[in-house]
């Protein structure tokens, strides 16, 4: 044998023992594997049929899919593969944010199964070789998983990204007029009426709104201090998976388009602190350690708050003020003065008790006690825990929104429930005869009072309560004889008793609810249109206009506004203009 053929055997035999090794060789034969050109589809409904998954792949959408790989049960997503890299691509594109049965798919490219003879021979030979039970651990990179976890999306042009939103927000309001068909029996006539004249809605559906900017928008991000995905480096980010998953990694912010760029350095200078600090972030596993989270805050004028979280096991007070102390001087004078901190805190958060407890106490150490914004020319105070509206450009657009829907005038009384630090309320005030505002956090209704005195507002009144408990005593105390009641709940929805107060209260002609979680809002909004009976007292109130307003670009969140006047007063307005 000369020389080249030796060469040529030896290359062979290299190239089997290579392959023998590697579990993805298949890959790079000639003939034909579904693994190649394979996509990733998640956000699937929860109840679904595969055979009718691939009728909308092959019949509906027409992409030629060549094989459907089910999950394991319960799994939102699956594996769908294609015969060429053209039909993968024009898959994704087609896919990627439509609406099936009432969910928003997401699909990405899935990398390949490893060849499971090879894969099992790896695993008999490296005993302490383990599978990763996440798949998204074999699927993509930590900065991947967190831009699709928190921007999912992030690659979808922002126009094609509203339209997404308008859809789903029909689709929302299409499932709500079935739940007042059937649970609202007596509407059955006005339902019916108007599904007709809105295409199957309650009400009109105005186009979606959204603010002109879209990127680095939040003004409040919550970022967990941990441990990188090799449990090596000190990381301050968000977690790659839930703690239910297995995984209490923390992954990279840097590329998340949705932050600005001022907290993003402020978190990498934090980050140099700690490591330094010889204190351990704290592990959720066994409840070691100390380093918890930091929040930060931002302002349009570049006003910045930082609230850093520490759980103090058994440090003592001398050791827990000279931490306050370092951290002090080194956003003041050390190496954390680039991150221009504007206002710093310090937050000790013990462990939570059976009962859902925690002993959390929050020291000012440095700079202004909170940060100002302006919103629709009006400036607000922001306090470390007070809810404030995280698109400051998208609040103004969804204020705007709700001042048009709600059409108050000087002998309207607006009640704004759950008002937070007043802004709601006070960007009403020029439009009404008097606002009255229910808040239960009492930092952020003193931010609301200061908010009036700082604009010179003098026809507003905050109050510190639970809505459920206080709201009938204002609705009494209201001078105007209209009320219009604005209602911002949390993500859970209005609670029931002070659902049925507002609805009784025969001064109140017009509600308007902004949701950002439509489908959680919808039990609220039947109930609210359910005719009187000895529970539901006082007239129904239905839904005339709706508008979303995308707060959250390249997520799939969006708010939704919608407007409800009492039934006969809707039927009168419904009469005057046809």
């Amino acid at each position: 044998m000369d020389d080249t053929n030796t060469k040529a055997t030896g290359t062979l035999a290299a190239n089997a023992v290579e392959n023998e090794k590697n579990p993805y060789a298949y890959l790079e034969r000639d003939d034909f594997t579904s693994e190649k050109y394979k996509i990733e589809i998640r956000g699937l409904p929860k109840y679904y049929g595969i055979g009718e998954f691939k009728k909308l792949l092959n019949e509906k959408l027409d992409l030629q899919s060549c094989k459907v790989k089910p999950p394991r049960k319960g799994s939102g997503w699956l594996y769908v593969c294609f015969r060429s890299e053209e039909c993968r691509q024009r898959a994704i594109n087609t896919i990627n944010g439509i609406i099936w049965k009432n969910s928003m798919l997401v699909a990405q490219i899935a990398k390949p199964a490893p060849d499971p003879f090879v894969k099992r021979k790896l695993e008999e030979e490296t005993a302490d070789k383990r599978l990763k039970n996440d798949e998204e651990d074999k699927n993509c990179s930590p900065m991947e998983r967190i831009k699709f976890s928190t921007t999912p999306l992030w690659n979808i042009p922002y126009m094609n990204q509203l339209k997404l939103k308008q859809n789903e927000m029909t689709s929302i309001l299409m499932k709500i007029s079935h739940q007042m068909l059937k649970e609202c029996k007596g509407l059955t006539d006005w339902v019916n009426s108007q599904r007709k004249l809105y295409n199957g809605l309650p009400c009109e559906l105005q186009n979606i709104l959204s603010a002109d900017v879209t990127e680095a928008y939040r003004n409040k991000c919550e970022f967990t201090i941990g441990k990188d995905s090799e449990q090596h480096k000190i990381m301050i980010g968000f977690r790659l998976s839930s703690y239910a998953s297995g995984s209490t990694a923390v992954g990279p912010i840097d590329d998340l388009c949705h932050i600005p760029q001022n907290m993003k350095t402020a978190v990498k200078i934090l980050e140099t602190f700690i490591c330094e600090s010889d204190l351990e972030p704290f592990n959720p596993v066994d409840h070691s350690g100390y380093w918890r989270q930091v929040t930060a805050r931002t302002t349009r004028a570049d006003h910045l708050m930082l609230i850093v979280a520490i759980h103090p096991q058994d440090l003592s007070g001398d050791e827990l003020e000279k931490l306050k102390s370092q951290l002090r001087a080194f956003f003041e004078v050390g190496k954390g003065k680039d991150a221009h901190v504007t206002s710093l805190y310090f937050q000790t958060v013990d462990k939570k008790g059976l009962g859902g407890e925690s002993s959390d106490t929050l020291y000012h150490v440095s700079g202004t006690e909170y940060i100002e914004e302006t919103l629709l020319g009006m400036k607000f105070r922001v306090s470390p825990q007070a809810f404030f509206q995280v698109n400051t450009l998208g609040a103004e657009v969804l204020y705007k929104a709700a001042i048009d829907l709600a059409e108050p005038t000087m002998d309207t009384t607006v009640l704004d429930v759950c008002c937070g630090t007043g802004t709601i309320g006070l960007c009403f005030s020029k439009y009404c005869g008097e606002v009255m505002g229910i808040e239960m956090i009492p930092d952020a209704v003193k931010d609301a009072k200061a908010n009036a005195i700082k604009n010179h507002v003098k026809n507003c009144e905050f109050f510190t309560g639970k809505a459920e408990n206080i709201l009938l005593a204002m609705i009494q105390r209201a001078m105007k004889s209209n009320i219009i009641a604005i209602v911002d709940p949390p993500r859970a929805g209005l609670h029931q008793k002070a659902l049925l107060t507002l609805r009784k209260a025969k001064k109140l002609s017009r509600l308007v609810y902004i949701s950002c979680d439509p489908r959680a809002a919808m039990k609220n909004l039947v109930d609210l249109a359910r005719p009187t009976s000895r529970q539901y007292l006082g007239e129904p109130l239905v839904p005339v206009k709706a508008i979303a307003v995308d707060m959250f670009p390249h997520t799939k969140h969006c708010e939704l506004i919608l407007c409800l006047e009492r039934l006969s007063q809707a039927m009168k307005s419904k009469e005057d203009t046809s």
